[in-house]
């Protein structure tokens, strides 16, 4: 079978068939993958049923797995996230953010399979980082080029939500001590494109260093609420077995928090990445 890919806007996303994503992966098919990644910064793909092994097996010829610190993963696939939400379990994924910039080296990519769907909503956006820098004026890009944010896991990972129980808590006690926040460019480049993008994020970042804290927050609140325009924005409404291959890089998503009191579950495998620059 050779790719096919639609592109769902000019921003970003795409379709793509022509693939079994359970199958072993080609070099052209992971060739041609990686390229339309670059391009349309998230891939969709329809009636892809997947097992957690399949998935992790497929995530690793993009590289090595990351392993999540708070979130629970499937039990003999620990590189497989599972993302439970219910009444029993809020979501909270319903904010705009990158994964895990909580980290040194945040994520290259993710990979996610819907698992089990509420009867309406649940839907899933991505914004590039790219479209939303680039349609800034050159005088607020120069501004931000250069500064710095700090990102820092308690923010989204919050004891009172994340260390209910004592086994939660020895498990979020480990994850504070090994991930103190980090700084990275609030303008990031792609280290294989070369295009610049915004890496601040609603879910993570806390304040720009190089300026007052009222400054900080005003620039802060300017730049989640510009990434979330519909122009930079491609929205997938759920079926069971999609599936979706985004760049971590310069892309944040936003996962709706609409369908309670029904239940919705998701696999993930999030692939390491390098330190941005």
């Amino acid at each position: 079978m050779s790719l096919h890919i639609r592109p769902l806007g000019p921003a970003i996303g795409a379709l793509v068939t022509g693939i079994r994503l359970a199958d072993p992966l080609t070099p052209e098919h992971r060739e041609g993958l990686l390229a339309a990644l670059l391009q349309h910064q998230v891939l969709f793909f329809e009636e892809q049923p997947i097992t957690p092994a399949q998935q992790r097996d497929l995530a690793a010829h993009f590289g090595d797995l990351h392993i999540h610190p708070i979130y629970p993963h499937v039990a003999d696939v620990p590189e497989i996230i599972v993302l439970d939400t219910s009444t029993a379990n809020l979501p909270d994924n319903d904010n705009w953010h990158t994964d895990v910039t909580f980290q040194r080296r945040p994520p290259m990519g993710a990979l996610l399979s819907a698992k089990l769907l509420p009867p309406s909503g649940g839907d899933t956006l991505w914004a590039s980082g790219v479209a939303a820098f680039e349609a800034l004026s050159p005088r607020f890009q120069a501004l931000l080029d250069g500064l710095t944010a700090e990102h820092d896991m308690l923010r989204s990972f919050p004891a009172h939500r994340f260390a209910r129980t004592p086994e939660e808590k020895v498990r979020w006690d480990a994850a504070r001590v090994n991930n103190p926040p980090v700084v990275h460019p609030v303008v990031r480049t792609h280290p294989v494109t070369g295009r610049k993008g915004l890496f601040v994020n609603e879910g993570f970042t806390t304040r720009i260093l190089e300026l007052g804290a009222k400054e900080s927050d005003a620039i802060l609140s300017y730049l989640v609420t510009h990434i979330a325009k519909p122009e930079f924005t491609v929205r997938w409404r759920w079926k069971p077995n999609d599936f979706a291959f985004w760049d971590n890089r310069l892309t944040q998503h936003y996962a709706t928090a609409d369908y309670l009191p029904h239940r919705r579950v998701m696999n993930r495998a999030t692939i390491v990445g390098d330190i941005p620059f």
